[in-house]
């Protein structure tokens, strides 16, 4: 089957850091669902049972950007409008930086912290479902395994698009997957039963992550922390990296309790109900309080996560 195209241009905020982008989505070396470049990112993902290849290419001055959708079927209005939700979630143009740096400009503990990474922002996953996975395939374990963890799982529900590269799946394909399935390729059980209930809830409709006027993102919240092996850390995690929500807190991330031990000093890592507390003075801009917190340990990879993901 031949795929179509989706081609639009996209203007880029002035100081962009591609760096940041492009360490966030090369993180598996093997370049399975994700493909990077110099200049270019390709990644791939599934929508309403659609492959697309999504292929950015970056001008030279970092001023716009030239995204091309490949779709391994027929394009549809609402396939473009999901697709474009992909893109600005990938580039990590969902939160705008420059509230937080004022609302920090004269921070004793963040002020210095946000001057060493002008235009810092956060970089989403593809979609929410792959944020939510990432945050429970993660959690607990260290980096590389995590990574090797995620690979198995799009090599078990993914699709392989036409041009190549593997795309994530989305809560439908996931949900025929069977739990004996991802303990054959090194899933706890536990891990396992909490990744298939997540997929299982979504795709038949009894857990409804869709934003709307009468449904906010304290009622997702509340939601997802009412299912079974889904705690507040991943909720927190899910909701910065799927919505590109503003006012996260990572308290029970074991990278932010110790960012924030370099920065106050003294001779114990702060508790999570400290970290708490301590993160409660930058409402509501404390996702962007965590990115700057996970920078200060990888200043020159900024966007990635620790290797240790969660208290």
């Amino acid at each position: 089957m031949s795929a179509a195209a989706m081609r639009w241009p996209l203007a880029l905020p002035a100081g962009y850091r591609l760096d940041d982008v492009l360490a966030f989505h090369s993180r598996d070396q093997e370049s399975l669902a994700e493909q990077v470049g110099a200049r270019r990112l390709r990644k791939g993902v599934l929508l309403g049972g659609v492959a697309l290849e999504f292929d950015i290419a970056f001008d030279a001055a970092l001023a716009s950007a030239s995204c091309t959708v490949l779709a391994d079927g027929a394009p549809t209005p609402a396939l473009e409008a999901a697709a474009r939700d992909v893109v600005l979630n990938i580039l990590g143009l969902r939160i705008d930086p420059q509230p937080f740096l004022d609302f920090a400009a004269d921070d004793k503990l963040f002020g210095a912290l946000t001057r060493a990474q002008p235009g810092l922002r956060i970089v989403q996953s593809a979609t929410l479902f792959e944020a939510l996975t990432w945050a429970i395939i993660g959690q607990q374990i260290n980096l590389p395994f995590a990574i090797a963890l995620r690979r198995s799982f799009v090599l078990l529900a993914g699709r392989r698009h036409g041009g190549g590269l593997w795309c994530y799946p989305a809560a439908a394909e996931a949900a025929r997957l069977d739990v004996d399935a991802l303990t054959g390729r090194k899933f706890s059980r536990a891990k396992a039963e909490t990744l298939l209930r997540l997929a299982r809830l979504v795709d038949s409709g009894e857990l409804a992550l869709e934003l709307t006027p009468s449904r906010g993102i304290d009622a997702v919240a509340a939601a997802l922390l009412a299912v079974k092996g889904i705690g507040p850390w991943t909720v927190n995690y899910g909701l910065l990296r799927g919505y590109g929500y503003a006012d996260c807190s990572l308290h029970g991330d074991v990278a932010i309790r110790t960012a924030l031990h370099h920065l106050l000093g003294g001779e114990a890592r702060p508790d999570i109900a400290q970290t708490e507390k301590i993160l409660e003075r930058y409402r509501p801009h404390r996702t962007m309080a965590a990115a700057h917190l996970w920078a200060s340990l990888h200043p020159r990879q900024a966007s990635t996560d620790d290797d240790d993901k969660s208290a």
